[in-house]
């Protein structure tokens, strides 16, 4: 009886990360459409794609009335800007992907001997300019926190 409750356990759970793929496959599809912009002192606005990267910058008329340096800083803000719009609403298209994958069982509930297995977590890249000593004094690994020795495969579903 009991190998047979595994069966059907291991099969509904197998018939969950087949719907799971076909959603990922679709999220992947809508998240390719995501763009934002973002505007800047009026005069500076900044396009990018779902990959973040800068598709259209439009100036108004009267960007002349600002220097070069107050037109570069406007135009990395609002590349910025839009970039975190971007963020947003890829998040808002994960949820509920998200949400599902939670249901699952973790790894190390179906597989032995997974304790200690560490899942590793993403550096944020820095947003300071190039040379620049904020740059050069970005947190390492161990100041950060990003290689926490708790954070293991049994923290996340998978």
């Amino acid at each position: 009886m009991t190998n047979e409750h595994a069966k059907a356990q291991m099969a509904d759970i197998f018939e969950t990360v087949q719907k799971q793929m076909k959603a990922i496959a679709q999220v992947q599809q809508d998240r390719a459409k995501i763009i934002a912009s973002a505007t800047v002192r009026k005069r500076v606005t900044v396009t990018v794609n779902a990959d973040y990267k800068v598709i259209e910058t439009k100036f108004t008329p009267d960007i002349d009335d600002l220097t070069y340096t107050e037109i570069a800083k406007a135009v990395t803000e609002a590349a910025q800007q839009a970039a975190a719009e971007v963020a947003r609403k890829t998040q808002e298209l994960m949820a509920p992907i998200q949400s599902e994958r939670s249901r699952l069982p973790k790894i190390t509930e179906l597989v032995d001997d997974m304790d200690g297995f560490a899942i590793p977590q993403p550096v944020e890249a820095s947003l300071e300019p190039p040379n620049s000593p904020e740059r050069e004094r970005l947190p390492s690994d161990e100041e950060d926190g990003s290689r926490d020795p708790s954070r293991t495969a049994t923290d996340a579903g998978w």
